[in-house]
């Protein structure tokens, strides 16, 4: 895969792949940029939770009809120096509908260890939290 990132001036960079949509990339104001987009970091830990979900909603696709709501909550904890690389990374999915707790919890395990790209890719630990209908669920 081939990404192309351009200087857009200031701390902006626009980076565009094989799909043609570009991400913004800016410092905050107070690093010297112009908040005219994401953080790296958010992006990354964005991407996490996006792939993540992709292979979850792709594992359930029977279900989805079924399926109200799904949102992914991203918590990282950084180093304290730098570089300040992700150490532990906690995924929080919200999950409304009529759906077995169990299928939920399979279907992240698989996309976390089997089929995520993003999750190949960080040396943090990674660890999921399910909130199925408001209830916390806890793996068995």
């Amino acid at each position: 895969m081939r990404v192309i990132t351009k200087w857009q001036g200031k701390k902006f960079f626009q980076a565009t792949g094989p799909s043609e949509y570009p991400i913004n990339m800016d410092a905050t104001p107070s690093w010297g940029g112009e908040g005219n987009g994401a953080s790296p970091v958010e992006v990354l830990i964005g991407s996490l939770a996006g792939c993540i979900g992709m292979d979850i909603v792709l594992i359930l696709e029977k279900f989805l009809p079924s399926i109200e709501r799904i949102e992914i909550e991203a918590n990282g904890v950084r180093k304290e120096e730098a570089p300040k690389g992700f150490t532990d990374i906690e995924l929080t999915f919200h999950v409304d509908g009529d759906i077995p707790d169990y299928r939920i919890w399979k279907a992240i395990e698989m996309g976390t260890e089997k089929y995520c790209s993003v999750s190949d890719s960080l040396s943090a630990k990674i660890t999921h939290r399910v909130i199925l209908n408001g209830t916390e669920i806890i793996k068995n």
